[in-house]
């Protein structure tokens, strides 16, 4: 009886061993997929909506009448894209320059500059009129096309639609307006800086040369500006609108300046660094290349930090272009 007993004993013992092995094995598997799915939810939802949380448009309207501006000065401008949509913005002249709507070919023409401007990703063209009083008092006219599903235009914001956007941008400027490539300085800040960079890099690489190339508080990528805020995620991956700006930027034969806030968290100064690091030396006509540290400066306060800095850092770049384009002129 007690022999039976303990191997019945045994065999139970036996049988019982394993167990906690098993249990823990499925209590690593269990916790494991308790951070797996929601992590992988996470990246489906990023995946599908990244583009929500790039583009950040403010879809109304924006009044010239609100501006401030003369009705001689700031005029609504529109043009057609590839794709049949009608883009709106304004053309703001110069402080010493006004004209009436009818005339703005003849408004431009002259040895004024001309900026074509490129915003970041938020808001509408309402929301720079500070940069453009800027210009304005620098003796430069500006051009500004919203991009497309921003203020009144229809469409959806992506990569490869704004740089098709911005050569009909240039193609209003250099046809519409006959403004020559050598009067025109292409501004990019922030995401615009993207789309400056890409549009500066195709007009060199045909041979066309602007002015000048002015960026600032602006990423090497937009794949490397998501890694920054999401270093947990497989951006570099997952990433539709990439802005390769670091690779494109050694095409741009004019004369570049690049300003970044040294107290950027958006897009820290590095980055901006480095692109500018990969930019070529010097421009076609000897001029080189500029890099100005915005002291105490973030993000989006520049124009409320540093407006002074950046005044002179762009006054001080259009005199140099405009003395280079004068001393090669026959």
């Amino acid at each position: 009886m007690g022999t039976s007993t303990e191997a019945v004993m045994q065999e139970h013992e036996q049988e019982t061993v394993p167990r906690p092995r098993r249990t823990r094995r499925g209590l690593l598997a269990r916790t494991a997929l308790s951070i797996l799915i929601p992590y992988v939810a996470v990246v489906a939802m990023f995946a599908l909506f990244q583009r929500k949380l790039i583009y950040l448009p403010l879809r109304e309207a924006a009044s010239a009448a609100e501006t401030g501006y003369d009705r001689t000065q700031l005029h609504d401008v529109q043009l057609t894209t590839h794709d049949g949509l009608e883009l709106h913005g304004w053309l703001v002249l110069a402080d010493d320059a006004t004209t009436e709507a009818d005339d703005l070919e003849s408004a431009v023409q002259g040895e004024r500059p001309l900026i074509v401007f490129f915003p970041g990703n938020g808001g509408n063209r309402s929301y720079r009129l500070k940069e453009i009083r800027q210009f304005n008092r620098l003796g430069c006219d500006v051009l500004y096309f919203d991009y497309r599903g921003y203020s009144d235009n229809r469409g959806e914001p992506n990569e490869s639609d704004f740089a098709a956007d911005a050569r009909s941008v240039w193609g209003f400027a250099t046809d519409e307006l006959d403004v020559p490539a050598e009067r025109i300085l292409i501004w990019g800040e922030s995401l615009g800086g993207g789309v400056a960079t890409r549009l500066a890099s195709e007009v060199c690489e045909e041979g066309t040369t602007p002015r000048g190339l002015m960026l600032r508080s602006t990423f090497s990528s937009l794949v490397d500006a998501g890694a920054y805020h999401y270093p947990w995620l497989p951006v570099r991956w997952l990433l539709l609108d990439r802005y390769p700006s670091v690779d494109r930027i050694g095409s741009v034969t004019c004369p570049i300046l690049v300003l970044h806030g040294n107290a950027d968290r958006i897009v820290p100064i590095d980055q901006g660094r480095t692109l500018f690091t990969a930019a070529p030396e010097e421009s076609r006509n000897g001029i080189r290349k500029t890099f100005v540290e915005l002291p105490d400066t973030g993000h989006n306060d520049v124009m409320y930090v540093a407006a002074d800095q950046v005044e002179t850092a762009v006054s001080v770049f259009l005199q140099s272009v405009a003395q280079s384009a004068t001393a090669t002129t026959p």
